[in-house]
């Protein structure tokens, strides 16, 4: 597939999850393309970096569901911010663990998992939909982390075969498969396509039962880190959350970029 074929697999309204984490990793070609396109109103699911901030910055983000939104060498992502400041998107704002329980109950087909996550924290009255339950053991209250369905998965991986299998030869595989694990139909782009795959089985992270089309894209998490292939462009970065300041800072940067 290319990256506009995967486009035209989404919709309006739909839940996306995009796998990576920070500024590492992001399967950028696909999110551009989402950019470049019509849909909008669109609930984004991630570990948070520039393809939040470039969905928000593009009008693409009606709900947010997050752990968090960093640049990693630049700690806040200043596109996500001006959004979340003006009140541009609605937000779910969840601690590290409990999105990632989420996206198990997900794939697991549970309703929900329970975890001690949230508990003392602001999390729960930051989302105050989140719901507690009583263990019928112990009596212990926890938190009843929600699943977190997606319709659509785009994840970036180093090396993928023709059958959709999906390698990470970097030493995080972050929850790539659980986003995988937890959607409808998954996205993969990947920095080379063959027919086997090398390394050993352990470094296949997606499963090619999860996956609905793989896009040859070379350099696809291009400016974010994607290691051992290259690094993270900070210069590119720079520039990228340096175009948030103002809207012709922001049209010079799309226009060139996009």
């Amino acid at each position: 597939m290319t990256a506009d074929d995967v486009v035209g697999q989404l919709s309006d309204g739909m839940t996306i999850g995009i796998g990576g984490w920070g500024s590492r990793r992001k399967p950028m070609d696909l999110v551009k393309a989402i950019a470049r396109s019509d849909l909008k109103g669109l609930t984004v699911v991630s570990y948070g970096g520039p393809d939040v901030g470039l969905l928000c910055a593009t009008g693409k983000v009606e709900h947010l569901v997050f752990g968090f939104v960093s640049l990693d060498s630049i700690p806040l992502e200043p596109h996500f911010r001006k959004a979340r400041q003006a009140g541009r998107i609605h937000i779910t704002e969840l601690d590290e663990g409990m999105l990632r329980l989420g996206l198990q109950a997900a794939a697991w087909g549970v309703p929900f998992l329970p975890t001690r996550a949230g508990l003392g924290s602001g999390v729960l009255q930051a989302a105050p939909d989140i719901r507690t339950v009583t263990c019928p053991y112990t009596d212990a209250e926890l938190v009843a982390m929600p699943a977190l369905h997606l319709d659509a998965a785009l994840i970036h991986v180093h090396r993928a075969d023709a059958r959709g299998n999906g390698q990470i030869l970097s030493p995080d595989p972050f929850f790539d498969d659980l986003f995988a694990a937890a959607a409808d139909k998954t996205f993969l782009s990947t920095e080379q396509v063959g027919l086997e795959l090398e390394h050993g089985v352990h470094t296949v992270v997606v499963d090619r039962m999860f996956t609905r089309g793989v896009v040859h894209a070379p350099g696809g998490a291009w400016f974010t880190e994607c290691i051992p292939d290259y690094p993270r462009d900070e210069e590119l970065q720079r520039a990228y959350a340096a175009a948030a300041k103002t809207p012709e800072a922001w049209a010079a940067f799309a226009g060139e970029h996009l």
